[in-house]
C-alpha cells in the first residue's frame, strides 16, 4: 500500500507544494511547527532515510538546500533547521524548519493552526524564492 507521501506525489491528496522535480518534491507540512515548516521526499517510496541509494540520499540533500534557500529568503527566521525523523510516516522525508530559536523544533509542541489561506499564502511565497 502506497504512503500518504506517495498519494501526495501521484496527486491523490491535495498538498501545498513548494517546488517539485522529476525525483524530489517539497510541500509544506499541514502540521506545522512553524509557518514554512516544509517536508521534502524523494518520489521514490522508501521507508527510511538511509535506505537510499547513495545518488538519491545526494539529489534529496542538493534539492533539500534549494527549498531551505527559498524558505529563508521569503520566512522571518535565523536559520532553517533540517530535522530526520522517519518515525511517523514510512516514506523517507526531511523537515526543514524555519527557526528562531532551537525550542522551534520541539515536535512535542503544540502544532500551528493555520487556515487554508495561509498555508497558500506560505506556499506561493516559498514557491516564488525557488531556483
Amino acid at each position: 500500500m502506497a504512503s500518504i507521501f506517495t498519494k501526495i506525489v501521484h496527486g491523490e491528496i491535495p498538498s501545498y507544494k513548494i517546488a517539485e522535480d522529476e525525483n524530489y518534491y517539497a510541500f509544506l507540512d499541514i502540521f506545522p511547527l512553524a509557518k514554512g515548516h516544509t517536508l521534502v521526499i524523494p518520489k521514490k517510496e522508501v521507508d527510511y532515510l538511509f535506505d537510499l541509494d547513495d545518488e538519491t540520499l545526494k539529489g534529496l540533500t542538493a534539492f533539500s538546500k534549494r527549498v531551505a534557500k527559498a524558505i529563508d529568503q521569503t520566512i522571518e527566521c535565523k536559520r532553517v533547521g533540517v530535522v530526520v525523523l522517519g518515525l511517523e510516516v514510512p516514506h523517507a522525508h526531511i523537515h526543514l524548519i524555519p527557526l528562531q530559536s532551537e525550542a522551534d523544533a520541539c515536535f512535542s509542541k503544540p502544532k500551528l493552526k493555520l487556515s487554508e489561506d495561509e498555508f497558500k499564502e506560505i506556499a506561493e511565497k516559498i514557491k516564488s524564492a525557488f531556483k
